[in-house]
C-alpha cells in the first residue's frame, strides 16, 4: 500500500512538473519574441527612460513568476528524484530501464521508471534568437525551444564555454540534442556546419 501512494504520489508531482513546464515556456515565449525583453534585458533605453515598445509591468511581472516557478521546479524535481530512489530500493514501479550514462566520469547503470528518466533533467538555455535557412534551423531547431542537453553538454558550470567547444569538435557531425518544446521533451539531430551566415549553427542561446 505504501509503495502504491508512493508511486501516485511521485505521478501526480510528475504532473504538476508538467505544468510548470507548460507555463515556463508560454513564458519564454511571450518575452523572447525577436526584438522583445528577453529574460533579462534592460526595460530602458539608452537614454534610461523606459521602453516604449513593450508593456513593462507585464514583462516584470512574467519574470518574477518564471523566477518563482525555476524554484518550485527545482524543488519538485528533487521530490521526485527522492520517490524513484525509494522506489526503486524497494523494488517498486511496473516499468524499469536501465541505461548508461557515458556523459559523466566513468560508466554508471542506473535503474529508474522509463518514463520518469526521460524528464528528469532540467533545461540550460533557451533559443532566442534563430536566422532562417541556418544549420539550427534546418535541422528542426525553433525559437524558444529550451535547450536540455547538446551532445554530452548538460546543465552545469561553464556551460557557454562547454557549449561552444561542444559545437566545434562536431562540426560536420549530426550531434543528438534533447529541448523542452512546449512543455514536451524532443530529440532533435543537428550538424554543426560553416553556411553563408556567422557561426557553425545559425542561433543564439539565453541561459536560465
Amino acid at each position: 500500500m505504501v509503495g502504491t501512494n508512493l508511486k501516485e504520489a511521485t505521478v501526480t508531482q510528475m504532473d504538476q512538473r508538467g505544468a510548470m513546464e507548460s507555463e515556463m515556456n508560454a513564458i519564454i515565449q511571450r518575452l523572447c519574441y525577436s526584438g522583445g525583453p528577453g529574460l533579462s534585458a534592460n526595460l530602458v533605453d539608452s537614454e534610461g527612460f523606459p521602453r516604449t515598445d513593450i508593456d513593462i509591468p507585464a514583462v516584470r511581472a512574467d519574470r518574477q513568476r518564471l523566477a518563482e516557478l525555476k524554484i518550485d521546479h527545482k524543488d519538485l524535481t528533487e521530490k521526485i528524484s527522492q520517490n524513484i530512489q525509494l522506489m526503486h530500493a524497494a523494488k517498486l514501479g511496473p516499468k524499469f530501464s536501465t541505461t548508461t550514462d557515458s556523459d559523466n566520469v566513468g560508466m554508471r547503470s542506473t535503474a529508474v521508471p522509463a518514463d520518469v528518466h526521460a524528464i528528469s533533467r532540467l533545461p540550460f538555455a533557451v533559443v532566442d534568437e534563430i536566422v532562417e535557412e541556418s544549420p539550427a534551423a534546418e535541422d528542426g531547431l525553433q525559437l524558444g525551444d529550451q535547450l536540455v542537453k547538446f551532445g554530452s553538454v548538460e546543465s552545469g558550470e561553464n556551460l557557454l564555454s562547454r557549449l561552444a567547444s561542444e559545437v566545434q569538435k562536431n562540426q560536420g557531425l549530426a550531434t543528438s540534442v534533447v529541448v523542452m518544446r512546449q512543455g514536451v521533451l524532443t530529440s532533435l539531430h543537428i550538424t554543426p556546419r560553416t553556411w553563408r551566415g556567422n557561426g557553425l549553427l545559425g542561433c543564439h542561446f539565453k541561459f536560465l
